[in-house]
């Protein structure tokens, strides 16, 4: 072989390599993307049609930032997300603690009833009889399993709900020049609401501060990964935005034209999947249903498994804050790699599966639903602000810190946030 073909060969393989080991991004990308964006997405294209496009757009941008910031972190410093957070102040500790206890408590019952929804309407039964047995088979498999196994899983699901999703957009016949248009941004009048839900809800949850204890999970320790890292977040944000550009087409051209309404819960995909038989057939229907739980199911183990080591690691840099400095508390290290069967990781998966399951049959209390709005409403701008902060600081390595590009998505991502809070808190309130 000469010389050039072997340089490609090596080239062809080193590719093929990094392709190959994507995979921490996918599992962020879609446990962000639940039941309920969906419901959002459907709304926004019954109501706008195709004009908040470049909102979805506009969205995957922001979100690649986030994650790309959460990832470089934890390989730039070789320290955790939660180290970082614990040098900036007690402040975060106090925050944290709060927010996992009640926001898990409520939604662990909402990813158990979304992902419950639609297997009832496929077999039948209450919600309570599929909500729990979908929250125990979560916890089984995050409980015994490992990080590969739980990869795979993720990726299989994600699998599902993109040739789905996408399938029924390219079955309900685009307006292709419409799409083209819509990626100009507008702003019809009353739209701001939505626009600000689009952008922010393309894979945005608690659950982005855990990409950076998936990107160790995989093996990537320092920044020699830095740059496969990028690409794996980059390929599975564009995924997840072309999954929910597909859900705002299926609004658009299913609901948009007739003037249907959907109902704005979870419940609103059953609606869909009702006008889906109507047009396409039972087939059809059920595909979408088989989508609908791959979406709400992701979430769901996403959830189990990455907010469970959120708490781990509280509980270990809470251990190793005395006697220690903020650029000491920073530099901690990150977790070992039996984190997943830490009585701290155990204890968090149990209290996310087996009380919310009592909310499954009384309903989820006001007082509740309240403060689980407004903590919710608080982590992405905390999120966006406090790694603004970090990889500004001379915590981070100077060659991994912020460039003028990184620096200006990180704040046009915490003012956008700090909008959606303020709006999510109004509603809660108002």
């Amino acid at each position: 072989m000469t010389d050039r073909g072997t340089q490609d060969a090596i080239g062809g393989q080193q590719t093929r390599r990094r392709w190959s080991i994507v995979g921490p991004g996918i599992v962020v990308a879609a446990t962000g993307v639940g039941a309920g964006d969906l419901v959002a997405t459907l709304v926004a294209g019954a109501e706008y049609g195709y004009t908040l496009l470049w909102a979805v757009v506009l969205g995957v941008v922001v979100k690649i930032a986030l994650a790309e910031a959460t990832g470089r972190w934890h390989l730039a410093t070789g320290s955790t997300i939660f180290a970082g957070w614990r040098s900036l102040g007690p402040w975060t500790t106090v925050y944290f603690v709060v927010y996992v206890v009640i926001w898990g408590f409520v939604y662990g019952a909402t990813a158990m009833t979304s992902s419950a929804l639609p297997l009832a309407a496929m077999f039948g039964g209450s919600i309570p009889a599929w909500g729990i047995p979908c929250g125990l088979v979560g916890l089984v498999l995050v409980w015994f399993g490992s990080y590969p196994v739980f990869e795979k899983i993720m990726t299989v699901l994600v699998g599902v709900m993109f040739v789905v999703v996408v399938g029924l957009a390219i079955l309900v016949l685009p307006d292709v020049p419409a799409m083209l248009a819509g990626l100009l941004p507008t702003l019809p009048q009353g739209s701001g609401i939505y626009t600000l839900g689009l952008v922010g809800g393309v894979g945005g949850t608690v659950t982005m501060a855990a990409y950076g204890y998936w990107v160790n999970a995989k093996g990537w320790r320092d920044s020699s990964w830095i740059k496969v890292m990028r690409l794996d977040n980059r390929v599975a944000y564009i995924t997840t935005g072309i999954f929910v550009a597909a859900m705002l087409v299926v609004g658009a051209e299913l609901l948009y034209t007739a003037n249907i309404a959907l109902v704005e819960s979870d419940r609103g995909l059953l609606d869909l999947d009702a006008i889906l038989e109507q047009r396409f057939g039972p087939v059809i229907a059920t595909l979408f249903l088989i989508g609908f739980f791959a979406t709400s199911f992701s979430s769901l183990l996403g959830v189990w498994q990455g907010v469970s080591l959120l708490v781990t690691d509280f509980v270990r840099t809470r251990r190793e804050a005395v006697a220690r400095t903020p650029d000491q508390l920073a530099a901690a290290g990150q977790l070992t790699d039996d984190a997943e069967r830490s009585t701290p990781f155990r204890l968090y998966l149990l209290w996310l599966t087996f009380p919310p399951m009592v909310l499954l049959f009384l309903g989820r209390p006001f007082a509740l639903v309240v403060a689980y709005g407004a903590l919710g409403a608080f982590f992405m701008p905390f999120l966006a602000i406090t790694l603004l902060w970090l990889l500004n600081s001379s915590r981070t390595p100077r060659e991994w810190r912020n460039g003028w590009l990184s620096t200006t998505l990180l704040i046009g991502a915490g003012v956008l946030f700090l909008v959606l809070c303020a709006t999510e808190l109004m509603d809660t309130f108002g």
